[in-house]
């Protein structure tokens, strides 16, 4: 065999390998939830499992033990911990329900129930020690001081350089330091992306602060940001009732209001806009 024909066959064997790990790789990925637990039972052996309640959030929650079984790092196991609160949830109201047939899947739900409160304690536990800003952040809002210290020790370090930390950090500063807290969430609205969604809180904070702080024009600016951003605040003639301003004047905050709504959509909003 040629040099040149033995080199074809080795490529031609090579992208065949590569194809079947590829493919082999989206079976793995897309299988059945109920082929999933049969493979590994032990992500869903404390669910209610053939039941007909709750379907959804066990399957998210199945699914996302799994991918912290393959990589058991902080961030997965946080997305676990919020997947289990959400079944826990759900389960809360369906252990109410009492089946027409099979009473005992009553006792399975219970069950499962028991066994989150169990998996949320053992999570909690395991991420106690956690460097993620956004999980120190939830052990904060769970009532950890030291947590508390540890994420204001972040301040103005890149760790938290999103738009929600930002806001989390601003929620610190409400009641302390009006004036600062505006500013942390004016530079949550700089650091969104083109496309991203916008978290209705921070435009309602904006408002709320400008209004509390006798800023009138600001705080009918806010509201009329958050309409165009489709995440209004109060209508339009609540707006004019609040605020009594020259209709030339009011014109103005609407154009620009405007311009500031499309400038955070396409990701390019800047504090000084509206300074």
């Amino acid at each position: 065999m040629s040099i040149a024909r033995r080199s074809s066959t080795l490529i031609k064997i090579s992208l065949a390998a590569a194809t079947l790990a590829l493919l082999s790789g989206c079976f793995e990925r897309h299988r059945s939830t109920d082929s999933l637990c049969e493979k590994y039972p032990e992500i869903c052996k404390d669910t209610n499992l053939n039941d007909g309640q709750c379907r959804l959030q066990r399957t998210n929650l199945i699914w996302q033990r799994y991918d912290v079984l393959k990589n058991p790092v902080d961030n997965e196991k946080y997305k676990e911990l919020k997947f289990t609160y959400d079944y826990q949830k759900c389960l809360e109201y369906a252990a109410r329900i009492e089946p027409t047939e099979l009473k005992e899947r009553k006792t399975l739900r219970n069950h499962a129930l028991l066994k989150s409160y169990a998996s949320i304690q053992r999570l909690n536990e395991e991420l106690r020690q956690s460097k993620d800003p956004e999980i120190i952040y939830y052990r904060w809002s769970q009532g950890d001081k030291k947590a508390l210290r540890q994420f204001l020790m972040l301040e103005g370090t890149p760790a938290l350089e999103t738009p929600d930390l930002q806001l989390a950090l601003a929620t610190f500063y409400t009641y302390k330091d009006k004036e600062k807290t505006i500013r942390l969430l004016k530079h949550a609205l700089e650091l969104y992306e083109r496309g991203q969604k916008i978290k209705p809180e921070i435009i309602q904070s904006l408002a709320t602060l400008s209004h509390q702080t006798e800023s009138n024009q600001n705080a009918y600016f806010w509201a009329k940001v958050g309409t165009e951003l489709e995440t209004s605040v109060a209508s339009q003639d609540k707006l004019i009732s609040f605020y009594p301003m020259p209709e030339e004047q009011r014109e103005k905050l609407d154009e620009k209001a405007e311009e500031v709504a499309t400038a955070i959509q396409r990701g390019k909003f800047r504090a000084s806009m509206v300074n």
